[in-house]
């Protein structure tokens, strides 16, 4: 038996990392962002065995997939079977497009079909290891439920809370530089401080006006002001910006924009690599039944 499920690529406008000593279930993101139709695809096959094995290919080759697997533990425990999951991401990893939240929470859903363990307990396990390798905070509970997303407050339901502001759009997301690792961010007490700061700012503002408009506006000043982009980002931005409303991508040297698609291609492919997509309104889902 086979199990395959999705989950889109998140991308983080803005956000305030909230930890709860103690307690994943209350420790994540507030903030604002949104899913994307390029994501993960996991196909997974389970058998018995004498003890646990966990295989994981990434786009074709055998992978370490130490979210995946640390993902699956917090689901299975020690349950005695041989798991070979198969994943293919659609965008590069440490980028800012969530792909290890999208590799984990799909890989979990696929598992958890087969096995008919209920989808919450999928999430809450893929959170969990995305929390514990300091690889994300709010893409698993973002990509989980679709769409472009206010988390007001941080964490699984029923503590976090996120409501959305409604909209299908054509986007352009663009890699310009190396990449970021998440972890160097967020195990640095001075730049999650800054962050923290900048972030709450900006959720808060996002909703007193909730929209669209609002939420790029506010991802443009929170930008700036927590000084990770280089000048060929910010250059990038600018551009972008008189072609619709763009900003840079959390944690990532990429950028995000709606707008005048085919003008934002030709101005932000002269930075780096262009990918062409529209926000993900489902979430992650099951693709195929067992």
């Amino acid at each position: 038996m086979k199990g395959i499920a999705f989950a889109p690529g998140h991308i983080s406008a803005f956000f305030e990392p909230v930890y709860c000593a103690q307690n994943m279930d209350r420790t994540g993101s507030c903030g604002a962002g949104m899913s994307v139709s390029l994501g993960a695809i996991s196909q997974v096959s389970v058998q018995p065995a004498s003890n646990q094995t966990v295989i994981v290919q990434i786009n074709g080759r055998q992978s370490p997939a130490a979210v995946t697997k640390s993902g699956v533990h917090y689901l299975l425990g020690d349950a005695c079977v041989r798991i070979a999951i198969n994943t293919m991401i659609d965008l590069p990893v440490s980028q800012g497009f969530g792909m290890s939240a999208a590799g984990v929470l799909s890989a979990n859903l696929a598992l958890a079909d087969l096995l008919n363990i209920p989808k919450e307990h999928a999430i809450r396990a893929a959170h969990y290891a995305e929390i514990q390798s300091h690889t994300g905070l709010g893409d698993v509970v973002a990509s989980s439920f679709g769409g472009i997303e206010i988390r007001r407050k941080a964490g699984l339901p029923p503590w976090g809370m996120l409501e959305h502001i409604p909209g299908n759009y054509d986007m352009v997301l663009c890699v310009i530089g190396k990449k970021i690792e998440t972890k160097e961010i967020l195990t640095d007490p001075n730049k999650v401080r800054k962050i923290a700061s900048v972030g709450r700012y900006c959720t808060k503002k996002l909703l007193d006006k909730p929209s669209l408009e609002h939420l790029f506006a506010l991802a443009w000043e929170f930008t700036r002001k927590i000084d990770i982009a280089d000048a060929t980002v910010l250059q990038a931005i600018e551009k972008a910006n008189v072609h619709g409303m763009a900003s840079m991508c959390m944690l990532g040297n990429s950028v995000f924009a709606i707008g005048d698609t085919p003008m934002l291609s030709k101005v932000l492919s002269a930075y780096g690599t262009v990918f062409c997509c529209t926000v993900d309104v489902q979430g992650a889902r099951i693709l195929h039944e067992k």
